[in-house]
């Protein structure tokens, strides 16, 4: 039986160019700075994203937490979407390890924040307060893309007050293929950008933070004191290599494949989105009750791994999983739904 697995990009596999250059990378010890590949990857990817130096480090959370760090002393405070990867699902890091505290504020419909809120949500400079110092935003968010002329409102909004601005951009290159620009012009309006190598681009591990060169070398210091110095990691920047000079483009084929996807769930009886929402890899959906408790054992039953439940359902396309799977598993959704919305 095939198996297709929807419930995250993070579960796609490394190339066959990745494994291979993952062989043959040329090593030394990243903690000392003497690893070739890492170095070609962190200058490949801050030149990439137009920022003066980057940082290889193991995964977004911790890129996020080291960037959350860097900007914020002890006491002070980020703003941040109420279900942001950075506030809701990373742990409380920049709490607990940061002594950081979050401001949450609810996410438009569209994955912005509203701005009026962000500034209104902004501390007055008095001692009663945590000090306001950094603007976090995510791109995409929940598979939706930050319109161009918001993230320039952001920008100039955080500079008028005062703050930094960071981006979560762990699909930042699903936000500039679907808007068909360069990375740098949505890059351009932080300063600092979190990059996932592991999701659509399909390396197996890592994240590279960007920035100032001192703002990275505040987060190196950082990155070693939370425990995540590595050794030979070229071995694992070899894969994010590959990531960037090859994996870009074909992201549009994810996007394609979430609309087919979004598109046939539409009709089908017992399943409800909207089709607006689906602009990247993802599609949220919800079930019909006589579905519900059903539809995740079906499907796991016929070799689609999917959620389930009363809540919104995501399935996110990603490199290895091909139009014809998405009609399979339209064609298993369809039987389901036999199954179940008669009884």
């Amino acid at each position: 039986m095939r198996k297709i697995d929807l419930r995250s990009d993070t579960v796609s596999l490394p190339s066959p160019e990745m494994r291979q250059a993952m062989a043959t990378a040329e090593l030394g010890d990243d903690v000392y700075g003497e690893d070739p590949t890492v170095n070609q990857l962190e200058a490949l990817v801050a030149e990439t994203l137009g920022k003066e130096a980057a940082l290889f480090v193991s995964s977004g959370t911790q890129s996020n937490l080291l960037a959350i760090m860097s900007h914020c002393a002890r006491g002070e405070e980020y703003i941040v979407g109420q279900t942001a990867h950075t506030y809701k699902y990373e742990a409380g890091g920049a709490a607990v390890l940061g002594s950081v505290q979050p401001q949450p504020l609810d996410f438009q419909p569209d994955g912005t924040l509203n701005l009026d809120q962000v500034k209104a949500a902004i501390k007055p400079n008095d001692y009663h307060f945590a000090r306001t110092r950094l603007l976090c935003l995510e791109n995409t968010q929940g598979g939706k893309v930050l319109p161009l002329d918001y993230q320039a409102e952001a920008r100039a909004l955080a500079r008028a007050h005062g703050l930094a601005i960071h981006l979560d951009g762990a699909r930042i290159f699903n936000a500039a293929v679907k808007l068909g620009v360069e990375v740098q012009t949505i890059s351009r309006h932080y300063d600092t950008v979190s990059v996932c190598l592991s999701k659509g681009l399909a390396a197996p591990v890592g994240s590279v933070l960007c920035g100032p060169a001192d703002f990275i070398d505040r987060a190196r210091r950082l990155r070693k004191m939370v425990g995540g110095g590595m050794r030979q990691a070229g071995v694992l920047a070899a894969a994010g290599i590959i990531a960037l000079t090859q994996m870009v483009e074909r992201l549009g084929d994810d996007h394609v494949n979430a609309r087919r996807l979004a598109e046939g769930l539409l009709v089908i009886p017992g399943f409800d989105l909207n089709l607006e929402m689906v602009q990247t890899n993802m599609v949220f959906f919800s079930l019909a009750e006589p579905l519900v408790g059903h539809f995740g054992p079906y499907m796991r039953d016929h070799g689609v791994i999917i959620g389930d439940g009363p809540y919104a359902i995501r399935a996110v396309t990603h490199y290895g999983i091909e139009a014809e799977d998405i009609d399979y598993v339209l064609d298993c959704a369809r039987a389901c739904s036999a199954e179940f919305m008669n009884k």
